[in-house]
């Protein structure tokens, strides 16, 4: 009665299945894994061979576009080097060089400064003087040249003057050959008509044109009116600039 009722306590032999996987184990772990655990990992290790093979193909196939971008922009810098080789160098102007200054050195006295400041040339030598000098007269004779050559402009104007006789019967003709025989230099007669005034007298109506600086109404009055024994009256009818 005893012995059933301490067998009925224990429960070793119904955890028995704990006690043989963990038999099984240790035997695994000393023999090492089993076939089906070895094709597992070996099943697993090639999936990431596989993966790592393609990733490697995939850098590859990237790496050779760049080595071939690389090598079409290589042949169209060549091409370009080779078209600039064959194509004339322009010449360039040689660099203007400014006259160096002396560095005065500090010395033992008064005369040797003295000495270095008289061989300083802070404003170049006096042959560049004479050169810039000579460069600039050179170019203002130049263009006092060419503005002398331009024709100068002459003031001129138009005038028409209305010469009257002294009655009706005043030769007409005769009278306008004494006006036009009025010469001067700067004085050039132009057209003429006859206009009637009254009382079948008729006025000489005659247009000239002057220029200003040589001729002017006055002198042509006087000029005319010299002409007394046909000429009564010198009236300037219209004066106009041209």
């Amino acid at each position: 009665m005893c012995t059933n009722s301490c067998l009925a306590s224990e429960n070793i032999w119904f955890d028995k299945h704990h006690y043989d996987d963990a038999e099984k184990r240790f035997y695994e772990g000393v023999n090492g894994p089993s076939p089906r655990q070895q094709q597992s990992s070996s099943h697993a290790g090639d999936q990431e061979l596989v993966s790592k093979m393609k990733s490697l193909e995939v850098e590859n196939q990237n790496l050779h576009k760049v080595v071939e971008n690389l090598r079409v922009a290589l042949q169209k810098l060549e091409t370009r080097v080779t078209v600039l080789e064959k194509s004339p160098v322009p010449a360039q102007a040689p660099p203007v060089q400014a006259a160096p200054f002396k560095q005065v050195e500090d010395g033992g006295g008064d005369d040797a400064a003295d000495d270095d400041d008289d061989d300083i040339d802070l404003f170049g030598s006096d042959e560049d003087d004479e050169e810039m000098a000579r460069i600039k007269q050179e170019r203002l004779d130049a263009y006092a040249a060419k503005k002398s050559k331009k024709p100068t402009l002459i003031a001129k104007s138009s005038i028409l003057l209305d010469v009257k006789p002294w009655d009706d019967e005043t030769d007409m003709v005769k009278l306008e050959e004494c006006v036009r025989s009025v010469q001067m230099d700067g004085l050039l007669w132009g057209a003429s008509k006859l206009v009637p005034v009254g009382y079948g007298i008729k006025k000489l109506q005659i247009n000239c044109v002057v220029e200003d600086d040589k001729v002017g109404t006055d002198i042509l009055e006087e000029e005319i009116t010299k002409f007394e024994d046909y000429v009564q009256s010198v009236d300037v009818a219209a004066f106009n600039k041209i």
